[in-house]
């Protein structure tokens, strides 16, 4: 075969891995549940970028602007899009979504209260989704110090992302972040510069802790025994957020990590090179 071609051949099927950028390979998980990464090509300023109408995280690569989208566990597999504003005017950038299919989990707690509140207990939960759901939705300006992130402990994952959560026989929501199995009081490290939005003792999550890193891009520590923050605290990576308890809904002590993209819960896992297709 003559060298011209051979050399031609050769660039064609290397071609695709060279065009994936480094955030594609390591985060691009377009799952229910996962994230999608987007590239929005190039210029000066930052498109704007939306996902059934909120506002999305958007980053420089090189030249190049890219979107990272988290995509909700309830989220139908197939076409998807975004809505993209930039000097060029508004446009829609399709993509697709693939399947995921996650295990089932069966739990017995002996307070029934966790599993079939009373009514002055579902005031108090709804009174604290509606706060913790507002901090969700917080979208600040800044751009993310890292976005492949440190663990906030180093210890075994006990119980992954996106599992089907049964309680004493009755179905819940599924598990919405990672559970690494560590002692009581272990230090929980926040995995990329923030700031503290909320801080509370909830029903369910127990003593909890939202950091904002940017953008929509949100960590949430929960079940702790101790909080170190307050409300406000600008945090540097690695920072200590609080200590590893057991409180609110759980059966012993562990370190439960949400993080949340563009309002929409994903798995933690993609972010620390532990994501299981």
């Amino acid at each position: 075969m003559p060298r011209l071609l051979c050399i031609a051949l050769l660039c064609l099927a290397t071609w695709p891995a060279l065009a994936d950028s480094y955030l594609t390979r390591q985060l691009n998980r377009p799952v229910p549940g996962g994230v999608a990464v987007l590239a929005l090509g190039e210029g000066s300023r930052a498109p704007q970028v939306f996902f059934d109408g909120k506002p999305v995280l958007v980053v420089k690569e090189q030249a190049t602007w890219r979107a990272v989208v988290g995509l909700p566990l309830s989220l139908k597999p197939g076409a998807q899009q975004v809505q993209v504003k930039d000097a060029a005017g508004e446009r829609s950038l399709g993509f697709s979504v693939g399947s995921k299919r996650y295990p089932e989990q069966r739990i017995t707690l002996k307070n029934t209260r966790q599993v079939n509140p009373n009514p002055d207990d579902l005031t108090r939960i709804n009174r604290e989704l509606a706060e913790q759901t507002r901090a969700y939705q917080s979208f600040s300006l800044g751009t993310p110090s890292n976005l492949l992130l440190d663990k906030p402990v180093s210890g075994p994952l006990s119980s992954r992302f996106g599992v089907r959560r049964f309680f004493n026989g009755e179905e819940r929501n599924p598990h919405a972040g990672l559970d690494f199995a560590v002692p009581a009081g272990t230090p929980i490290k926040t995995p990329a510069a923030g700031k503290v939005i909320l801080i509370g003792d909830y029903f369910f999550n127990g003593n909890t802790v939202f950091v904002d890193h940017g953008q929509g891009f949100i960590s949430m520590f929960c079940h702790m025994s101790k909080i170190d923050v307050q409300p406000g605290q600008v945090l540097a990576r690695g920072a200590v957020v609080g200590r590893v308890g057991a409180t609110g809904r759980a059966t012993g002590p562990h370190m439960h990590w949400n993080v949340s993209l563009n309002d929409a819960r994903v798995d933690p896992a993609i972010f620390i090179g532990a994501f299981q297709p």
